[in-house]
Parts: C-alpha cells; structure tokens; sequence
C-alpha cells in the first residue's frame, strides 16, 4: 500500500483529522461554544482563521472539537455494525435452513429502504442525540456486512479445511471463528474502512436535519445547517469549512478503503 500514492493521502487525512480531535483541548484557540457577540460573522483573518459564526463563535475552534463527535461517531457506529453483522452472516450461511432464511429475511427488510430515511426514522423513534444518530447509524450499517459475511462463509464451508475441522469433532463456533472467520476478513476490513466514510456522512445528514446533536454542540452537520441561513447574504465560511472537513474525512477512507483493496484482493487490484 505504501506504493499506492491516493491510499497515502487517504491516510495522511485520516491521520490529520484523528490528531487534530485528540489535540482539540490543548491547540484551539478559543472555546468551541463561547459566544461573542462583538465578533459575529467574521471573516477569516489572523485573528479567527476560518472566521466566526452568528454567535461570534470560532469556526476553526469548533471544527477541532467537532472532529471529536463526527470522526469517532463514524468509527464507533461501523464498529457495532461489524461486530453485529459479520457474526449474523456466518450463522445464517453456515448453519442455513430457517435460521438463515429469518436473517436474511430481515436483512433484505431493511435494505428495501434508502440508507438515509431508514436512519432518519430510527433515530426519529429514538429522539434526538448523539447516541441516537449512532445507533441509527449501526443499524443501517449491519446489512451490509451480514450479506458480505454470508456470500464468504458459503465459499468457504465446503473447503477442505473446514470438513477436516468437522471431521475431528471441532464444534461449529470454533470452525466459523478460527478458520471462516480469518480467510473472509480481507473484504470486511475494506468494507468496514469505506464503511467510516458513508457512516460519516449519514451521521453528519442527521445531525444536519436536528436528529442528532444538540446546540450548541461543534458537529460539522450541524454547523452547516446554523449557517446555511447566511449562504446567500455572503458569509460563505460558516458552511464551507465544516463542508470541507466532512468531504476530506469521506475522501481519506475512501481512499484508504480503495488501498486497502489493492493490498488484500489482488484480484480486484485497479490499474493506474
């Protein structure tokens, strides 16, 4: 991967963005929701770099705090899909008959809905938060990695390591978690790694539409949607740099995700 000139730059943001959360505390200016009112709708200058918004508040301050809810709500949300879904997909593809029928079933339930609206109505019934848009995000999430877990594990339960585990007597979760489990791990890392970026920019839609967050929270969603009223009087900044630091996040584990690719499958290795 390190040959791969576009995976490096999709990590070199990843990276950029993970530090500059951590730092937030110790490099911010200013307090992400101290307002000033003497300081309303500034544009970037030495002393505000990204300007403020209509509070006074420092944009470049809240999108250092805000990488702390929208990167890791991201990471965490594919993280409880991926342990949910992967292990449903084996179960149903190894065990098969009407336990695989009711999961895939249900799966096929929630894949008939848009991404989206199926997350707008989960955290909707939740009520808003950051926990909320979470689990919204996780839950529209495991889908994906049960269908891909499920196509992996009817490749290779009929391989000949498997029927050698069955044939000494080892028991079906010892079969389905050291030996599925690690040769279908290539395609799930991608999966889950472009996975960040999508969870990502659902997370900062329901935040956008008030299902997530509560103000005065720095969250790049919903600073674009405080500022989106002052995009036709001229106050372009207060949208464009958490629009910026959403589109950069996206794009360095898409990135990533298309590096790790090359890396894992070589089969689907894309020429450049």
């Amino acid at each position: 991967m390190m040959h791969n000139r576009l995976a490096m730059v999709g990590l070199l943001f990843i990276a950029g963005w993970i530090v500059l959360a951590l730092l937030a505390p110790f490099i911010a200016p200013y307090a992400p929701n101290e307002p000033n009112l003497l300081a309303k709708l500034k544009p970037p200058s030495a002393e505000h770099w990204f300007g403020t918004d209509n509070f006074g508040r420092d944009i470049f301050s809240r999108i250092l705090y805000g990488a702390q809810y929208t990167i890791w709500s991201g990471m965490v949300a594919v993280g409880i899909s991926f342990c949910i879904g992967v292990p449903l997909g084996g179960i149903a593809a190894y065990y098969g008959g009407w336990i695989g029928n009711v999961i895939m079933r249900v799966m096929d339930m929630f894949l008939a809905f848009p991404a989206l609206v199926l997350a707008m109505a989960i955290a909707a019934s939740i009520g808003p938060g950051l926990l909320s848009a979470m689990i919204a995000v996780s839950v529209v999430g495991i889908p994906e990695y049960v269908r891909l877990m499920y196509g992996q594990t009817m490749l290779l339960r009929e391989k000949e390591f498997v029927e050698a585990g069955r044939a000494i007597g080892l028991k079906d979760s010892i079969i389905l978690y050291r030996h599925i489990l690690p040769n279908a791990l290539a395609p799930l890392i991608v999966r889950a790694t472009l996975g960040i970026g999508f969870a990502i920019l659902i997370s900062s839609s329901l935040n956008f539409l008030g299902l997530g967050v509560k103000a005065p929270t720095a969250e790049w969603g919903a600073m674009i949607a405080e500022g989106r009223r002052y995009i036709t009087s001229g106050e372009w900044w207060i949208v464009s740099f958490p629009g910026l630091a959403i589109a950069t996040s996206i794009m360095g584990f898409n990135l990533l995700g298309d590096g790790l690719r090359d890396v894992l499958d070589p089969r689907l290795r894309t020429r450049r």
